[in-house]
């Protein structure tokens, strides 16, 4: 099974792709690990990156799609940019999409972060492997 994990940053997205299970895993090699749609986008910048959303998706032949539950109100509430990310996702997205909570992330790095043996150092791209991590099987 391969699993993406996606962070949404304002209108940028982060991904890590993890094939395996959380006991052994690799994360998937790829080129691209960052894809954006322009602030103020048009028609044609919303479907470059629908299309490399699923040319990835199609390439590295992803399972399940894994992203950040997106805060709806208080301090570090999502920008307008990542509610427009976020739907893009849903809307075009060739495979399952699963919202997971940052709290659940924290709880299985309590418990689980031992397992977590190819966490990229970069924070973004720490994050998304984190994603991916929760919904890799057992």
């Amino acid at each position: 099974m391969v699993v993406l994990g996606v962070i949404l940053k304002s209108n940028i997205a982060r991904l890590v792709a993890l094939s395996g299970t959380r006991n052994q895993h690799l994360a998937v090699r790829s080129k691209v690990n960052k894809l954006e749609i322009p602030k103020n986008p048009t028609r044609d910048d919303v479907e470059s990156f629908v299309q490399a959303f699923k040319s990835f998706c199609a390439v590295n032949v992803i399972d399940c799609i894994v992203v950040n539950r997106r805060a709806s109100a208080g301090q570090g509430a999502g920008s307008a940019s990542t509610f427009l990310t976020e739907g893009v996702l849903l809307a075009a997205s060739p495979c399952t999409v699963e919202f997971v909570h940052p709290a659940t992330i924290k709880a299985t790095d309590r418990k689980q972060g031992g397992l977590k043996t190819c966490r990229p150092e970069t924070v973004d791209l720490g994050l998304a492997y984190d994603l991916a991590f929760e919904r890799l099987p057992a």
